[in-house]
């Protein structure tokens, strides 16, 4: 009852009608709204809120010391927590708080469920490019570089990099017959007129379409999986898998500029959607690069979201994330991919004339990975 009052408390965004709060209550709702995900409460907000509380039991110090051992507040919801400590000084005693049990694990999927749940995803991966339209859609790569913490220019070892934009690339992808096709549209804001992407070098990638989720369940690259944890992701409940390739079943390539380039090992994980065993990330990490290549490590993530083209889902990429450490300089190529469309002779020409501007950067809340708050849902086998 307690927990239902708080959120109805939330859903009005804090008030400022006067509520009688005891301390358990008042911690109670504290941390439902630092914590919500629905609504992002201002530290002003919760003041705002805090000075129309009327306390019935008395708030001190060690209550305040145990709320703000919970959850983190900002300096005014600091100062109207102590005001309501003054005002309630006259009241009774209050019994301690106590903190929430933290919510207990889910179990993974028995052994025999997990080989069942990966032979599904296997006949994902290996047959999703067959399964694809012919489409054409933007694909933006912002590029960023920034000194190595620990060097001369990047501060000291373990800080931050402090990445600094180079440019922005907007390419028309086009996917037809299984093939995919790159053209340079706009290099930072200027038009460029059919150029292929990789006239303009520095840090790129490609292949997103189906090659890296192909290479990783071949039957031939004998990649050993071993499960890993529950997540979510853009409000799917996932089942996150961790994967290793050995160098010598591997095809994962490092190229540099001067054309040299080396087949690593690599390791990663593969989150699969709990119900339908379709993947919606997949990661990427070489492992054992040689001490004289230019690359220190480099890495790769792919998020996958439905999209809807010409009235049918599909699941498509959304976002890359390819890092690289070059020793005294790191690399950060941010890809989006954007407007997707049925691929036509006359979409092409429109695409062509009607792309004059880049796309805004997505919502990060849209590959940010959130802990798991429910009991999984059983596993279910993928629909033939």
């Amino acid at each position: 009852m307690g927990t239902r009052l708080l959120a109805a408390v939330c859903a009005v965004c804090l008030a400022a009608s006067a509520q009688t709060l005891s301390v358990e209550k008042l911690a109670e709702f504290l941390r439902n709204a630092t914590n919500s995900q629905k609504f992002q409460y201002s530290d002003q907000e919760i003041a705002r809120f805090l000075k129309g509380v009327k306390m019935t039991e008395r708030l001190d110090d060690r209550a305040i010391e145990d709320i703000e051992g919970q959850i983190k507040l900002g300096p005014k919801a600091q100062a109207a927590l102590r005001a309501l400590r003054d005002q309630s000084q006259g009241l009774t005693a209050a019994k301690a708080i106590v903190a929430p049990l933290p919510p207990k694990p889910i179990p993974p999927p028995s052994s025999e469920e997990q080989a069942a749940i990966l032979d599904d995803v296997r006949q994902y991966a290996l047959g999703y490019t067959k399964n694809l339209p012919d489409f054409i859609c933007t694909e933006v790569t912002r590029r960023f570089a920034a000194a190595s913490p620990g060097t001369k220019y990047g501060g000291r070892a373990g800080d931050s990099p402090g990445w600094q934009s180079l440019d922005t690339l907007t390419v028309r992808l086009s996917y037809f017959d299984q093939k995919e096709d790159y053209k340079l549209i706009l290099h930072n804001s200027s038009p460029v007129t059919n150029q292929d992407s990789r006239s303009v070098g520095g840090a790129q990638s490609f292949g997103d379409f189906g090659s890296m989720l192909k290479e990783i369940f071949e039957p031939s690259t004998e990649a050993h999986f071993e499960w890993d944890h529950w997540g979510t992701l853009r409000g799917q409940r996932v089942m996150e898998f961790a994967y290793r390739v050995s160098q010598s079943r591997s095809k994962y390539h490092l190229v540099v500029d001067n054309n040299r380039s080396v087949i690593t090992a690599y390791h990663g994980i593969v989150a699969v959607d709990a119900n339908t065993h379709v993947v919606l990330r997949v990661s990427v990490i070489a492992d054992n690069i040689p001490p004289d290549f230019p690359v220190r490590s480099a890495s790769d993530i792919l998020d996958y979201d439905y999209t809807d083209i010409s009235g049918q889902t599909f699941l498509l990429p959304l976002k890359a994330m390819v890092e690289a450490n070059l020793g005294d300089y790191l690399s950060k190529n941010e890809k989006e991919f954007r407007t997707y469309r049925k691929y036509s002779a006359d979409a092409v020409i429109k695409y062509d004339t009607e792309e004059t501007t880049t796309p805004p950067p997505l919502d990060e809340n849209k590959t940010k990975e959130t802990a798991p708050t429910a009991p999984a849902p059983p596993p279910a086998k993928k629909k033939q």
